[in-house]
């Protein structure tokens, strides 16, 4: 039996210095074609995902002000990459500063990663919980899996003075969110997992706190 992924709790963690903005991507082409992305190295963003990145930009300037000190993170997947641009010219700062880390990037889906939801639903079930979340594929990467590299990640960058904007995904930032904040494991899953916002929405995290800075207006998880 898998025993549930325990990272220590955010008080008995090296303290994280200054606060961490963490943005999920805007709408892309698979998200409104509804396929399934995972670690899909690129996959574009539409109009309406343009669109959230740029109010998104706008929710930060209004937080921050302009040009803010501000370090910039970002999974090296190009849909990220793409909203961050976008930010960061709402924000006057130079995209070409931001760290990429693939420990930043989606679920891996495995054999199902670019196909139709419907295709892969009509062949197996439903894939997408109650919550929100992805099953994972048998060849894919599982919650622990996830877990373990945001864990990694937040470990690797502990001492980076100020604040960090951060862009990921739907899957993999509502466990780094998790992981971040102490939540309980998830029932099913056994990692912390918190629940998902909107395409195109922000929350930031200081002292183990979340709040949201700006909820987006695309698609809901998953």
């Amino acid at each position: 039996m898998t025993q549930p992924f325990a990272p220590p709790p955010p008080a008995l963690r090296n303290p994280r210095k200054g606060r961490d903005f963490i943005a999920r991507h805007g709408e892309t082409v698979f998200n409104a074609a509804r396929r399934l992305q995972g670690d899909y190295p690129h996959t574009p963003l539409t109009r309406a995902g343009f669109t959230q990145a740029d109010e998104m930009g706008a929710a930060l300037v209004d937080i921050l002000g302009p040009a803010p000190d501000l370090l910039l993170w970002s999974s090296s997947a190009g849909r990220a990459l793409q909203t961050l641009a976008v930010i960061t010219e709402r924000l006057d700062l130079d995209w070409h500063q931001a760290k990429t880390d693939d420990r930043l990037v989606e679920i891996g889906m495995g054999a199902w990663g670019g196909r139709y939801y419907a295709d892969v639903v009509e062949e197996i079930g439903p894939i997408v919980t109650a919550d929100g979340l992805l099953q994972p594929a048998s060849d894919g990467e599982d919650y622990h899996a996830i877990a373990a590299r945001v864990t990694d990640w937040l470990d690797d960058t502990a001492d980076e003075e100020g604040d960090r904007l951060i862009l990921m995904h739907g899957i993999s930032s509502r466990v780094l969110r998790g992981v971040l904040t102490g939540a309980d494991p998830h029932v099913d899953f056994g990692v912390p997992i918190l629940p998902g916002l909107p395409q195109g929405s922000v929350v930031v995290i200081e002292n183990g706190i979340e709040g949201v800075a700006h909820l987006g207006s695309g698609h809901a998880p998953a």
